[in-house]
């Protein structure tokens, strides 16, 4: 019965729900990271990102205005009065019960009054509105009120603003993200277009040691690029490119080449070798047919490994770190950026997780919008 046209198998079903699941798992914190993003401090540390839609309930400490403040307190028919509000301007949160000590939060409902003692007593609304009073002048700090109160949902675009366009140091993701990008353009960009020539070459042009050269290119895929950080580094330094932009672009370009020479070679090996003889046949060069014939078919694996090239280079720390001075802050990729809120800032979550939501935003971007091809030159030259 399994074999039934318009039936499906029990590892048919496996497999669907596994995938889904996989989504889900790698989905749910993209969008947790999204909404957070939004959030203010208090209400992450309050609840979940998956609650942000509904009102949320938290033990607030608030105080009053500070008697001695010029022109806060009142004589009032022989009373002195202190009248304020414990929230901030532009607050929407409500108070259900409050009290006068922590040990008593519960002890009134809003709008209900407290004897502090002393001819003192105290009036706090749900909208925080408050009454101080008192028969004798008031001074010192102003009094604490500890209180339950529902906060609405609310979001910000505050969180971008001191990531993006803060000018201070800690803040300063925007000069870092320009800065990733310098880097990861070129870094992209030139490891193609030297692959795209090598490639070519080992796939349709005849030279001795070409076996060789394909076996060395297959074999660097598996060396750790931790093994010729130092050296290269120090190569850097002994030729005189020192640290700097130059630097990781060829860093970059060198821990790139052998992957990209590979898929390229396996996708162009696999183009009709019809149109490439025709055209010789034509008189074409070999300059004219990488250029006008090659490169256009190439497309989807020239794609895929940008696609790479770029997440990889984006995401990158380590060679960052080795081949960029960033000690005064003009040199530093995202991701240190992203090290540096983590030690300095480690409080602040709504700032942590949006400047890490602007560091995924850029590849997200770029892969689907060339997901398309990835698949197409990850199989270049697998099947004949």
């Amino acid at each position: 019965m399994d074999n039934i046209a318009g039936t499906k198998s029990g590892l048919q079903w496996v497999v669907q729900i596994s995938v889904i699941a996989l989504v889900a798992l790698w989905l749910f914190p993209t969008i947790g990271l999204l909404v957070s993003s939004f959030r203010t401090t208090d209400q992450i540390s309050s609840s979940g990102w998956w609650a942000s839609l509904f009102p949320t309930e938290q033990n607030v400490t608030l105080r009053t205005a500070d008697p001695d403040d010029e022109g806060i307190q009142l004589l009032e028919d022989g009373v002195y009065v202190v009248r304020g509000n414990l929230f901030e301007e532009g607050s929407e949160a409500e108070i259900t019960v409050w009290g006068s000590s922590s040990r008593e939060i519960s002890a009134y409902v809003a709008g209900e009054t407290a004897d502090l003692g002393d001819g003192e007593t105290i009036t706090v609304q749900s909208n925080g509105d408050y009454v101080w009073t008192g028969e004798n002048e008031m001074s010192g700090r102003g009094q604490r009120v500890f209180a339950t109160a529902t906060t609405p949902p609310e979001f910000t675009l505050n969180n971008y603003r001191n990531v993006l366009i803060s000018g201070n140091s800690t803040d300063s993701m925007s000069k870092a993200f320009f800065n990733t990008l310098t880097v990861t353009i070129p870094a992209t960009i030139i490891p193609i277009v030297i692959a795209a020539f090598a490639a070519y070459a080992l796939a349709w042009m005849d030279f001795p040691g070409r076996a060789i050269l394909i076996a060395l290119v297959v074999g660097l895929l598996v060396v750790p690029l931790q093994l010729a950080l130092i050296p290269l580094l120090r190569l850097h330094l002994g030729i005189g490119i020192g640290k700097g932009y130059l630097g990781v672009w060829l860093a970059h370009t060198g821990f790139g080449l052998p992957l990209a020479i590979y898929l390229l070679r396996n996708y162009m090996v696999g183009l009709p070798r019809d149109i490439i003889e025709n055209a010789k046949v034509d008189g074409a060069t070999d300059f004219q047919i990488f250029t006008k014939i090659i490169l256009p078919l190439s497309f989807p694996a020239l794609a895929s490994f940008a696609i790479f090239q770029f997440l990889w280079t984006w995401n990158d720390l380590l060679v960052a770190k080795v081949f960029l001075i960033d000690a005064s802050g003009q040199t530093t990729v995202m991701t240190a950026q992203i090290v540096e809120l983590l030690g300095t800032r480690g409080g602040n979550w709504e700032i942590l997780s949006t400047a890490a939501f602007v560091s995924i935003a850029v590849p997200l971007v770029v892969f689907f919008a060339m997901q398309k091809y990835l698949v197409r030159g990850l199989l270049a030259g697998s099947v004949k």
